[in-house]
């Protein structure tokens, strides 16, 4: 392994560019975006739907191959390049080296095949070993991820599953290989507030036991604040903002971050306080705006430093000093105004 390759960050996505061809157009799904990762820490990607985020994750696990999907840029994973890599040398890493918690488990496993039978299948992919050790395995892995009597469960089909016993069961499929990484998209969807925090409690536990490196895709920001320690907030295929969790939460910089903050429910706001929300709706990824992406919707245009929103994309810049270098901010809004803008008006009213 080369000095540089050994140098990367253990996941490493750079200028990643996803494109699907229609008879209406090409839809720009992911457009530019970069970040990196660690073994043991967790990456949140938030954002409404349509900005890019699973198709991003996709991307990373090598899905779109194969398809009409047009995929550039770079995705390194422990030193190996994810992008040129064949299909059949990429397939061998799913499970093995990354492995992906779906959003809808019932839709992500097969019907006719038993629980039992498609955990052990998984594991006889990446494993020179007999059909019993990896029915050991699939238990133990079942009883690891909270399900009772995984003995007999492990007979049962999906559909005799509930939803949080099915997802308890995505995650136990997805880790039969001790795979360092692990993408889960939107986890918790379509379950309740208890399941909800035994399935994330759960994700913690076993990334610490397994030192996993874990992408986190969601719109709950409560499910970011609890898990994560960095953020990409993306809006129309591109990042807008990121950074640490404490920044995204306690300094955020871009108005669209703004709003999305100010969405979320909170126990402490009183009876004639409404629920904010942002208004219009997201832009066509078949026809971007030549400008701001978020320039349509956003509230503080009149507050840009010389070159209108509309006009020309603004660049992703960092913002310097101390700890807050490494956030990044896509806004045509001078930094100084920002944060007065944020502390006058936003911060109160969140």
């Amino acid at each position: 392994m080369t000095e540089s390759m050994s140098a990367r960050p253990f996941l490493e996505v750079k200028d990643l560019q996803v494109r699907f061809p229609t008879d209406d157009g090409v839809v720009k799904a992911v457009n530019g975006l970069s970040f990196t990762l660690e073994r043991g820490r967790t990456l949140g990607i938030v954002g409404e739907s349509g900005s890019g985020k699973s198709v991003s994750s996709l991307a990373v696990m090598g899905l779109h191959k194969g398809s009409r999907a047009e995929v550039s840029g770079e995705i390194w994973l422990d030193g190996a390049e994810l992008v040129a890599m064949p299909v059949s040398e990429i397939r061998t890493l799913r499970g093995r080296k990354m492995a992906m918690i779906f959003q809808d488990p019932l839709s992500a496993m097969h019907p006719f095949y038993r629980i039992g039978d498609q955990l052990t299948e998984a594991y006889l992919v990446h494993n020179d070993a007999p059909k019993a050790v990896a029915r050991k395995r699939a238990i133990e892995l079942l009883d690891r991820v909270g399900i009772p009597a995984p003995d007999k469960r492990f007979h049962d089909y999906p559909h005799q599953f509930s939803g949080g016993m099915r997802q308890r069961a995505m995650i136990a499929m997805a880790l039969m290989c001790d795979p360092a990484l692990l993408i889960a998209d939107e986890p918790t969807t379509a379950l309740d507030v208890t399941v909800q925090a035994q399935i994330l409690d759960l994700m913690k536990d076993l990334q610490q036991e397994f030192n996993s490196a874990i992408i986190l895709i969601t719109h709950d920001l409560g499910v970011v604040a609890k898990m994560t320690e960095n953020v990409v907030v993306m809006y129309g295929g591109r990042v807008v903002e990121s950074g640490n969790v404490r920044d995204i939460f306690y300094r955020p910089e871009m108005p669209y971050t703004w709003g999305l903050l100010g969405s979320i429910p909170r126990v402490n706001r009183t009876g004639d306080q409404r629920l904010r929300s942002i208004r219009g709706t997201p832009p066509s990824l078949i026809n971007l705006p030549a400008g701001c992406p978020f320039e349509p919707r956003c509230d503080y245009q009149e507050h840009a430093d010389g070159t209108p929103c509309g006009a020309e994309l603004p660049e992703l810049l960092q913002i310097g000093g101390g700890a807050r270098d490494g956030h990044l901010v896509r806004c045509h809004i001078g930094g100084d105004q920002r944060r007065k803008l944020f502390a006058e008006q936003i911060k109160p009213s969140l």
